[in-house]
């Protein structure tokens, strides 16, 4: 059975697809966007991570360099990142299968870029389809397409981010062009997969209505209608001090709802 490299499987989550689902967060990820709120999902080996409010500054890492999670006795170290097969998954994944049956939820594999680990992703995914589990997948769609093209009829919905259409912006935001993930996103519009378009709205990034009525008329053209704007938020910022990485966006703004409701009536994102 295939293995691969995750980082956290959250259940009863609401956020990730439709009714109550298990979010299976997948390590490594081939964008490093400036506001991304998951940064230990960057790289395919586990990272340390270093909880402050429960280190008592006993020593006991120091004394132990090789393994120093091992040796915390208050748990302010630890490794994100575990290697687990798709089976070991989906037992996870089936203590909630009433909650999927009554909710109409099911499972969602995150990061990260799940769709790096090709193989992992298509064995769970299998799992899930013959256990009649509802599969989607949160993508940045920075792959080569033969990946989606491998997982054909394994996932019901895919949930496709789209952060910016000017392929130099993009570079400069989270350092890769969007060039093959536009041209996956019309490949992909092509073919009978269930598409979901989400664009995380950042503050001098891409909140501008006119950037907003591009993206929305790049999908019009494309016939995808299903769309969210998602407000920029600051949830994972004590992320980077635990992984000693600097945030570039501590000083940014939350996005309130009342402007991104301002955003889409401007830009008329909803109008397909």
């Amino acid at each position: 059975m295939a293995d691969g490299m995750i980082f956290d499987i959250q259940r009863y989550s609401i956020h990730d697809g439709p009714g109550i689902r298990t979010t299976v967060f997948f390590k490594d990820c081939p964008l490093r966007c400036r506001w991304c709120s998951n940064p230990e999902s960057w790289g395919r080996e586990p990272r340390l991570f270093y909880m402050k409010s429960r280190c008592i500054s006993c020593g006991s890492c120091q004394a132990a360099p090789e393994a120093p999670q091992e040796a915390c006795p208050t748990g302010a170290l630890c490794l994100k990142g575990e290697k687990m097969t798709a089976e070991e998954v989906f037992g996870t994944i089936l203590r909630d299968l009433p909650y999927y049956q009554k909710s109409g939820g099911g499972v969602t594999l995150s990061g990260g870029e799940p769709l790096l680990q090709k193989d992992f992703a298509a064995a769970l995914l299998k799992l899930c389809k013959d256990a009649g589990i509802h599969t989607a997948i949160e993508t940045t769609g920075l792959v080569p397409y033969e990946t989606f093209e491998a997982l054909e009829g394994l996932a019901d919905l895919y949930l496709y981010d789209f952060k910016h259409p000017d392929p130099e912006l993009h570079r400069k935001w989270t350092g890769r062009s969007n060039e093959q993930i536009l041209e996956n996103l019309e490949r992909l519009s092509r073919t009978p997969a269930h598409i979901h378009v989400r664009v995380p709205v950042i503050p001098g990034v891409n909140d501008q209505p006119e950037t907003l009525r591009e993206i929305a008329s790049f999908l019009n053209s494309h016939g995808i209608r299903e769309r969210t704007l998602l407000p920029f938020h600051q949830y994972g910022s004590s992320k980077y001090q635990s992984l000693g990485l600097s945030y570039e966006m501590a000083d940014v703004p939350q996005m309130t709802d009342a402007r991104l409701q301002e955003l889409a009536e401007d830009s008329q994102f909803y109008q397909s």
